[in-house]
C-alpha cells in the first residue's frame, strides 16, 4: 500500500468488487409495453407525416429505454455496506436476513408490513429479502428489498 510522508498509509483508490450486485431491470413484458407505447405514439403522428411518425416512434423508444434503464435501482453489498437504490446501511448494523419467496414477499408487503420499514420494491420482481435493522438510533425496524436472487443476497448480507 502506498504511504504518505511520515509513514501514514494512503487509502487505496481501487474499490473492491461487490460481494453481491444486481440491477432491478424491467421485466420482458415491460420492454414489450415500451415498444407498443412507442408504436402507438408513432401511429398518432402518421396523419401529419410518416417520416415525423417514424421519428417520434424512435425518439419515444430511445428516451423510454434510457429513462427505464437509468431508473432501475442497483442492489449491492460492497465494502461492508448494503445499498438498495439510493439508500445504504452498514451490514454490521443489520441482523438476520431472510430470503422470501413470492408468497412470503406478498405477505411481508401486505398484512405484515410495518409502516416504518424501508422498502425497495419493484412490482415485476416477485421475490425479496427481509433484513432486520439492529441500530438502536434508527427507527426503521427492517428493510424489504426486491431481488431476483434472494438466497444470494441474504448470504452476502450474512458474509
Amino acid at each position: 500500500m502506498p504511504e504518505a510522508p511520515g509513514g501514514t498509509p494512503l487509502p487505496s483508490s481501487r474499490a473492491t468488487a461487490p460481494t453481491y450486485a444486481e440491477r432491478l431491470w424491467l421485466g420482458p413484458l415491460g420492454w414489450v409495453l415500451l415498444v407498443v407505447f412507442a408504436a402507438m405514439m408513432a401511429v398518432a403522428f402518421v396523419p401529419v407525416d410518416p417520416r415525423v411518425a417514424a421519428l417520434v416512434g424512435i425518439v419515444v423508444l430511445v428516451v423510454g429505454a434510457v429513462v427505464l434503464t437509468g431508473l432501475a435501482p442497483r442492489i449491492e453489498v460492497r465494502d461492508g455496506v448494503l445499498r438498495a437504490g439510493g439508500a445504504h446501511i452498514p451490514v454490521d448494523l443489520l441482523g438476520a436476513a431472510v430470503a422470501l419467496d413470492a408468497e412470503a414477499t406478498r405477505a411481508e408487503l401486505g398484512p405484515r408490513l410495518d409502516a416504518r420499514a424501508h422498502v425497495c420494491l419493484r412490482g415485476w420482481i416477485h421475490t425479496a429479502v427481509r433484513v432486520e435493522v439492529d441500530d438502536p438510533q434508527d427507527p426503521t425496524p427492517y428493510w424489504v428489498v426486491s431481488t431476483r436472487r434472494p438466497d444470494a443476497l441474504a448470504a452476502a448480507v450474512h458474509a
